[in-house]
């Protein structure tokens, strides 16, 4: 089958290692990122800030930039999406396990697409077992706290990944900073998620190369500064993120016509522009599913190999693009995967006229731009 992942790709700790060492390191034990023993810790997660943008525009971001060095990258799994990435880091369980396989997820059971992030309701998809693995708040005795925006308080994304750990709504980024460091300041040892879509929401409206996203750069390395001028003994901070970014022009859009081959037989289309999920219709009686899963990679290789890596579930499965998959998430994973190379972004065309067709900002596939990501250390938290 087609490589998956792009060959250029930097090593380094995945980040569904981030929390489990990060716990390790506050009980004193040996951990993946060689962290030294903490009394207490911040994990920051700036939403869509990549390696690339950040090496790219590190003019404006100078106190990360000082913090860059020969441990600073890390890699995030695929697909790189927040909904995926950000389960992977607090669970410390790839998506295969976890099941959170995309931006938007065929429920199998009711026979819908789910919204990952804000289309949590009634029926089968319940946050409590939806997400199939417990939070590393839930499993840890150890005091866990979340900052972020108020909006996500009670959300169902929140309820399925965030659970366990006792949620701090604060709207101003310099805020969260403030109250973070606060937190890891008090004598109780507690580790501290601190979240920042500012960035994300900037780069899809945007892009990275905009005044907004470079303004919103500047806040956060403020923010990160100051923060890290005031963390107490034996108190760190850790920066990284959930993915990057690839910018969309008009000229990478594709829209695929409801009548093209490329969807004979689909019944649902899942995931997002830079990762589909075809699902095929099981009413569909011309031939058994694997036959008609080949034919249709088959269709997509011709039309679309130069411009995206195509798999079967099965092939998918094989080469480990979602991890390990548990039997159970299977069917929540197209029965094609179509995931976008460089810049591409595919859209149907009943759909295509939705606000995601024009955002600047894409995110989801497997290039290394969306793949590398920070990992800055601050603190008690740097080095030795």
């Amino acid at each position: 089958m087609p490589l998956m992942v792009p060959t250029g790709l930097a090593e380094g700790p995945h980040l569904a290692a981030v929390l489990p060492s990060s716990l390790a390191a506050m009980r004193g034990e040996r951990n993946d990122l060689k962290l030294p023993p903490l009394r207490s810790l911040i994990v920051v997660v700036v939403d869509g800030l990549g390696m690339a943008d950040l090496r790219a525009h590190r003019g404006y971001a100078r106190r990360l930039a000082e913090a860059m060095g020969s441990r600073s990258t890390a890699r995030t799994g695929g697909p790189t999406t927040t909904a995926s990435a950000l389960t992977s880091l607090t669970t410390g369980t790839v998506p295969g396990q976890h099941g959170m396989v995309g931006y938007s997820i065929l429920d199998p059971v009711s026979d819908r697409v789910v919204n990952q992030l804000s289309g949590w309701g009634t029926g089968s998809v319940d946050p409590l077992t939806w997400q199939r693995k417990p939070t590393l708040f839930e499993s840890s005795d150890l005091r866990s706290v979340v900052v972020a925006s108020p909006r996500y308080s009670d959300s169902g994304f929140t309820r399925a990944v965030l659970r366990g750990a006792q949620y701090r709504g604060v709207s101003d980024v310099q805020e969260r900073f403030r109250v973070a460091v606060d937190i890891v300041n008090e004598p109780e040892p507690a580790l501290v998620y601190l979240y920042v879509p500012e960035l994300d929401m900037a780069a899809h409206s945007s892009g990275t190369d905009s005044g907004r996203w470079l303004a919103a750069l500047e806040d956060v390395d403020a923010a990160v500064a100051s923060a890290a001028s005031r963390l107490g003994r034996g108190a760190g901070m850790i920066l990284t993120a959930d993915h990057g970014m690839v910018t969309a022009t008009p000229e990478s859009r594709i829209v695929i016509p409801e009548s093209s081959d490329l969807l004979g037989g689909v019944r649902h289309v899942a995931g997002e522009p830079r990762v589909l999920h075809l699902h095929l219709d099981p009413d569909e009686s011309d031939g058994d599913s694997t036959a008609r899963a080949d034919a249709l990679a088959e269709l997509w290789r011709r039309s679309e190999q130069r411009r995206a890596w195509v798999m079967t579930r099965a092939e998918a499965i094989e080469a480990g693009v979602f991890g390990a998959v548990d039997p159970h998430v299977a069917p929540r994973i197209g029965d094609v995967v179509v995931a976008a190379r460089s810049n591409w972004v595919y859209y149907e065309e009943r759909t295509a006229a939705t606000s995601a067709f024009g955002m600047v900002g894409q995110h989801g596939s497997f290039t290394a731009e969306e793949r590398e990501i920070p990992l800055l250390r601050f603190g008690a938290a740097r080095p030795s």
